[in-house]
C-alpha cells in the first residue's frame, strides 16, 4: 500500500480527531520517503491529548508527520 492509499483509507477518521484540520501526502525532507501529513491547528504533547485523539506514528506502514498550522516554520501545503 502506498501513502495515497493509506491516506484515503484513514482520512475520515483522522479528520475527526481534535485539532486536525487536514490530511495529505508528501515526501520526508530528510529521508525522501513518502509520508502521510496530518495538519493540526496547533501541536500538543501526546500526554495532553485523549488517547483516542492521538495521531499514530505510522498508518499501514507509512510514516505519519504532524505539521502545525500555527507554526511559522511550517511550509505551506502543496
Amino acid at each position: 500500500m502506498d501513502a495515497r492509499q493509506a491516506r484515503h483509507l484513514h482520512e475520515e477518521r483522522l479528520l475527526g480527531l481534535a485539532n486536525v484540520s487536514g490530511v495529505g501526502t508528501g515526501r520526508d525532507e530528510e529521508s525522501g520517503e513518502d509520508v502521510i501529513v496530518v495538519f493540526v491547528t496547533r501541536k500538543l504533547p501526546r500526554d495532553g491529548l485523549r488517547p483516542e485523539d492521538t495521531i499514530p506514528d505510522t498508518l499501514e506502514g507509512i510514516p505519519v508527520r504532524v505539521l502545525s498550522m500555527d507554526d511559522p516554520e511550517t511550509p505551506p501545503a502543496p
